[in-house]
Order: C-alpha cells, then sequence, then structure tokens
C-alpha cells in the first residue's frame, strides 16, 4: 500500500514556521489541538485522550504500548481521505517518534484543505432525453352544456331552421 495516494502531504513534519499559529496551539494544549482534529475528521472528541491516557493504563496491566493509537488512526484517515502519499509503517514511525508535530501537521492539513476550493471537471456529455413516449388517445367528443336546436347552414350568414 505503500505510495497509493497521488501527492505529498502539504507540508513536512516539522514545517512549524509556515504556520506558527497552528503550531503555538498544538505547543501549549496538543490535547485540546487533537480533539478539534478529530472532530472534524468526524471522530468522537475524545479519541485523542485515549493516547495521553492509553498508555498508564496499559503499562499498569503489564501491557506495552507501542504506537499510539489516536494519532495512528486519524493520521491513516487523514491520509486515505485526501489521496496523500504513505504507509502504515511510516504513519507508526511519525506517531512514536513526534506525536505532537504529527497532530501540528495534520491540523495544518485540514486548514490547507479548508480554504483550497474543490475542483470539478465537467466533461461537455450530450444530454439524452427520456421521456415516455407518447400513447395515441382515442378522441374526447365534448357536449355543450345546453342542447343547440338543429339547424342547417345554406349560405353564409343564412341559417334555416325547420318549423
Amino acid at each position: 500500500m505503500a505510495g497509493k495516494g497521488s501527492r505529498d502531504w502539504h507540508t513536512g513534519l516539522l514545517d512549524c514556521a509556515k504556520d506558527v499559529p497552528s503550531c503555538c496551539y498544538g505547543f501549549w494544549c496538543c490535547p485540546c489541538l487533537a480533539c478539534s482534529i478529530s472532530v472534524k475528521l468526524e471522530e468522537n472528541t475524545c479519541l485523542p485522550l485515549c493516547d495521553i491516557f492509553g498508555p498508564g493504563v496499559f503499562a499498569a496491566c503489564g501491557i506495552p504500548l507501542c504506537a499510539p493509537p489516536a494519532v495512528l488512526s486519524a493520521r491513516v484517515a487523514m491520509r486515505h481521505r485526501y489521496g496523500i502519499k504513505g504507509s502504515l509503517c511510516k504513519d507508526i514511525a511519525v506517531s512514536c517518534v513526534c506525536e505532537w508535530c504529527s497532530w501540528c501537521q495534520m491540523h495544518r492539513e485540514l486548514k490547507h484543505h479548508k480554504k483550497t476550493p474543490t475542483v470539478i471537471n465537467v466533461q461537455n456529455n450530450p444530454v439524452v432525453n427520456m421521456q415516455p413516449i407518447p400513447v395515441a388517445q382515442p378522441p374526447v367528443v365534448m357536449m355543450p352544456a345546453q342542447p343547440v336546436p338543429a339547424s342547417y347552414v345554406v349560405q353564409p350568414g343564412v341559417v334555416m331552421r325547420p318549423y
């Protein structure tokens, strides 16, 4: 699955200088940044808290936890949603080495996609009219509301009536 996407991330993992507010947000309150990204990815708001409390709970149970699950799943979901090149191995490495940098990179990517307009290619296809074929109806004879007396027209303007 490596390289399945069509493009790279908009910014690099350590490109904090390209969006200082995002990096300050991530540095001073990474859990808040992670929760806001989780909401934008239409996931549970508290999902990133698994990365904070998960290792302690697992360590207390004697289970080592290597990769933070929330940042890893969010990173993979974002790669698939936006067609970004990469692999699961790279996502695991990034998530383990610098979780906060990964959240900041995802935030910059979401901001880039929010302001980038969606381009739709339209092809000029012929329009086919798909209306039903009209069915021949028998003629309808309408009767006047009041009966008209019988008369004959001999010449235009001359009417002859029987006595």
